[in-house]
């Protein structure tokens, strides 16, 4: 199957040569308008979205983006590496191409993705073993089908609430040539963080002699948020706070993915405090319990100052005995 080059530097609108900051800005902006958990219109935001993320994901990684900037140029010379196949099961020669809500390019799975085909068993020695048997009236013999690996990219809101999802999976006949496609429904459960493997019984490469399927293996990877950083279950927030703010306190609103709360900054909050706010992360898989969130204080201060404003500036460095130097 062809596959297209991406663009991911068009696709969020920087140069070659941005910063990983300007990368950064550029996605959270997008994102701030086609994010599904965010956007007015979900529909026509889906696919934009994905394709910003995908971006993100490369660029947003040093090492990937390094090793994208290596394939581009060598794509454009027309000198570079064939792309392994979506998945390739054991000594089968397979083909497996993924359609539907995955959320990643083929372009994306075969160079950036943990997409490949692996023996169904739990070890080489058993599938082996197993493949030694025969079928049914002694003929072909058995050979259980290979485990296909894929991604999947979650939002923040699926792994909070759970969600379902209908996914094609292209399989490559090798007898004909010819693809054939099957659809079939996929549940995220609560609780589907990062790195997490989602289990589809039966829906891997085909088995021979009469073995069974293999299983289907999709990886989460959680969508970028534009307002939230995502560790673990917890969920982390730049919370940008005037100075008056920092110094006398205040109540402040601060959203969060089940809506907005009132925040209380204390007096005397100094730049980067963490101010937690507990059961308001993502769940987790084990015990269903939500993880914290955490609102990281970050001091603002008007970027110029004039007339009575700045009066009351300069009132305030003649008056003010505090010095952030002394030690």
């Amino acid at each position: 199957m062809a596959v297209d080059f991406k663009d991911y530097y068009a696709v969020l609108g920087v140069a070659r040569d941005a910063s990983q900051d300007d990368i950064k800005q550029a996605f959270r902006k997008l994102a701030r308008k086609y994010h599904p958990d965010v956007a007015k219109d979900k529909k026509t935001a889906e696919e934009k979205f994905k394709e910003i993320n995908e971006a993100n994901e490369v660029l947003g990684d040093p090492a990937k983006r390094k090793k994208y900037d290596e394939l581009g140029a060598n794509w454009q010379q027309g000198g570079a590496a064939a792309p392994r196949s979506a998945a390739e099961a054991p000594g089968g020669g397979q083909e497996f191409h993924f359609g539907g809500s995955t959320g990643f390019s083929d372009f994306f799975e075969q160079f950036f993705g943990g997409r490949a085909g692996r023996g169904q068993a739990a070890n080489y020695d058993d599938l082996f073993r197993r493949a030694g048997q025969q079928g049914e009236g002694g003929g072909e013999y058995r050979m259980p089908g290979a485990d296909i690996e894929g991604d999947i990219m979650v939002t923040l809101d699926e792994a909070l609430h759970g969600a379902e999802r209908q996914i094609s999976l292209q399989h490559m006949n090798p007898a004909t040539g010819e693809p054939e496609t099957e659809t079939f429904t996929v549940r995220i459960p609560k609780g589907a963080l990062e790195g997490r493997r989602i289990r589809v019984p039966h829906k891997g490469g085909r088995g021979s002699g009469g073995a069974e399927a293999g299983d289907l293996l999709l990886r989460v990877r959680l969508a970028a948020h534009p307002h939230f950083e995502v560790r673990g279950a917890d969920l982390y927030y730049e919370l940008e706070v005037a100075p008056w703010e920092a110094v006398l306190g205040a109540q402040v609103p601060v959203p969060t993915l089940t809506g907005t709360v009132k925040l209380r900054v204390p007096p005397g909050t100094n730049s980067d405090a963490q101010l937690r706010v507990r059961g308001q992360g993502l769940p987790t898989a084990k015990s269903g319990e939500r993880g914290d969130f955490y609102a990281v204080v970050k001091i603002r201060v008007p970027a110029e100052a004039a007339g009575r404003e700045r009066e009351l500036w300069e009132e305030l460095a003649r008056t003010s005995a505090f010095n952030p130097r002394k030690t």
